[in-house]
């Protein structure tokens, strides 16, 4: 484990020690093989997955965040004087940090459109959609449905992305009517990042409901792009429950 020094009990000087934390565990050879993969302007460090959890998790355990105002200008502080690409993994992190829960109010939904808009990359973007978004959408349905179907109708790709996703967690809970509503407007994009994201969407869900999927990619077989069905059948295509892409 990669020493950090202490903090005092708010947010001062986290980026500091995160971004020296980071550096002394980095690897140059990993940096740039996951710079390549991700096709990323930024940098990083070179720390896999499971250290760069253990470096959150030391540093966030000594910050003390007491209002929900510090606790977004903290995440919002890493997210936008991050250098390297763990920096801003480490604002999801914070963003999703247990001991904050009770602070992801509807108040909290404009930084989640700004790392997307801002962020405007699959791993940022899903990150919020698998895992912010279904939090306020199990808490404040009504509203979050509003703001999902504007995000879902945007000019941004990436807020569409998001709206689609946003129910991936949410099994039987899913809102159907907002599942194929947020759907409806990419149907015709060309955009690989909106038909991967409506095929996962559904493949998802065919986890819960395989009957619905394969009925809503019948009836939208003419609309849905051959990306998007072939996400959405393939485990049912692997088990058996299908028979064949419409």
């Amino acid at each position: 484990m990669i020493p950090i020094s202490p903090t005092t009990a708010d947010a001062d000087g986290l980026l500091p020690r995160l971004r020296a934390a980071l550096a002394a565990a980095g690897d140059p050879a990993t940096a740039e093989g996951a710079r390549a993969y991700m096709k990323s302007a930024m940098p990083y460090h070179g720390v896999k997955a499971t250290p760069q959890r253990a470096i959150f998790r030391q540093l966030f355990a000594e910050v003390e965040l007491a209002t929900a105002e510090a606790w977004r200008a903290a995440v919002l502080g890493l997210w936008r004087d991050a250098e390297f690409r763990e920096e801003r993994y480490a604002a999801l992190r914070l963003a999703g940090d247990r001991r904050f829960a009770r602070f992801q109010t509807l108040d909290a939904l404009p930084m989640y459109e700004e790392i997307v808009v801002t962020g405007a990359w699959w791993d940022y973007v899903d990150d919020v959609a698998a895992h912010r978004l279904p939090v306020l959408l199990r808490r404040f349905p009504g509203e979050m449905r509003r703001e999902m179907l504007a995000w879902s109708r945007g000019g941004d790709i990436w807020k569409r992305r998001a709206a689609i996703l946003c129910q991936l967690p949410l099994k039987r809970d899913t809102d159907l009517d907002l599942l194929e509503r947020c759907i409806e407007p990419s149907l015709g994009r060309a955009e690989f990042w909106l038909r991967k994201a409506i095929g996962w969407a559904l493949r998802q869900h065919a986890r819960t409901d395989p009957g619905w999927v394969m009925r809503y990619v019948r009836e939208h077989a003419a609309e849905l792009s051959p990306l998007s069905k072939r996400e959405a059948l393939k485990q049912l295509l692997r088990s058996g429950a299908a028979d064949s892409i419409p």
